[in-house]
């Protein structure tokens, strides 16, 4: 999948590698692209309201992260499970209405999810880096940063918000901002969760250093097609090499019943990632229960 990319402002000397195209009068191709760009924009607003300088000597002042991946291999549950606090997204809209953060996080955490991840995108999710911090300080679990990271700056803001692990899409990202993402991640002492969606995509990410955790996202983020059948099949194809490298797989999306979670365990992975099936449940918590029965 290529993504095309455009910079509305002048680049900032951070380091990070910035695609321009002359696409200004074009239209996103799809759902993805759409968010892309307009991120960009979001970011740059960002930067102007707090510049990276600053936002780094905040990132430096919080509690040190947690350890996201040895949550997953310690996991409550088998397979282990992220579970996701999410209150809307641009396929289904509004999943839950009476949505607070912080409740559902201690409701997951009482359930026995292993570690949380939090939407933080404003426009298209309805999430906020704002939930993120709330979600910090109301639960020990390691939390994900769940954005479309395009910048170095977002994930500086993830670590001031109090995030242990970030998510990196490799549809959205060229193998030489992968590598120097992961390598900002690493140094900031948090978690990449990088997540793909087809085999090209793994092979990509497979050629970056210093990774260990990955995510098979099932959704196709281009149409929303959903399909478990995406895990297993990426998996069955490169089984051997993930095994020798001891990278832990993270199954994402079309995650509803215990056969799904079956389905995906016995495909090889390691650990869930669940938003919708749960967040929209009365009640999270024995939502957990029934599902890893």
């Amino acid at each position: 999948m290529q993504i095309r990319r455009i910079n509305p402002n002048p680049p900032v000397n951070t380091g990070e590698v910035i695609y321009q195209s002359n696409i200004s009068n074009a239209k996103p191709q799809h759902i993805l692209e759409e968010i892309v760009w307009h991120k960009e924009a979001e970011v740059a607003k960002m930067r102007d309201r707090l510049p990276l300088l600053k936002l780094r000597q905040q990132a430096a002042t919080v509690e040190p992260p947690k350890d996201f991946l040895s949550a997953l291999k310690n996991g409550k549950t088998n397979p282990a499970l992220i579970a996701e606090v999410k209150k809307a997204s641009p396929s289904k809209g509004i999943i839950r209405e009476d949505f607070k953060p912080v409740e559902i996080a201690k409701s997951y955490e009482a359930g026995g999810a292993s570690c949380l991840s939090v939407l933080t995108d404003s426009k298209f999710f309805q999430g906020s880096f704002d939930n993120l911090n709330l979600v910090r300080q109301a639960v020990d679990l390691p939390l994900l940063c769940k954005e479309f990271i395009i910048y170095p700056y977002q994930i500086y803001l993830a670590r001031a918000k109090g995030a242990d692990a970030v998510l990196l899409i490799a549809a959205i990202l060229q193998e030489q901002d992968l590598n120097y993402f992961v390598k900002i991640t690493q140094s900031l002492g948090m978690t990449p969760l990088i997540e793909v969606h087809t085999l090209e995509e793994l092979d990509k990410v497979l050629a970056v250093d210093g990774v260990n955790l990955i995510g098979i996202n099932n959704r196709n983020l281009e149409n929303f097609s959903v399909s478990l059948q995406t895990t297993q099949e990426i998996l069955a194809a490169r089984k051997d090499i993930l095994n020798e490298r001891d990278i832990l797989i993270v199954s994402e999306s079309g995650l509803y019943t215990s056969d799904d979670l079956k389905f995906v365990k016995d495909a090889g992975a390691k650990a869930v990632l669940i938003g919708e099936s749960l967040v929209k449940q009365p009640d999270p918590e024995e939502a957990i229960k029934k599902l890893f029965l």
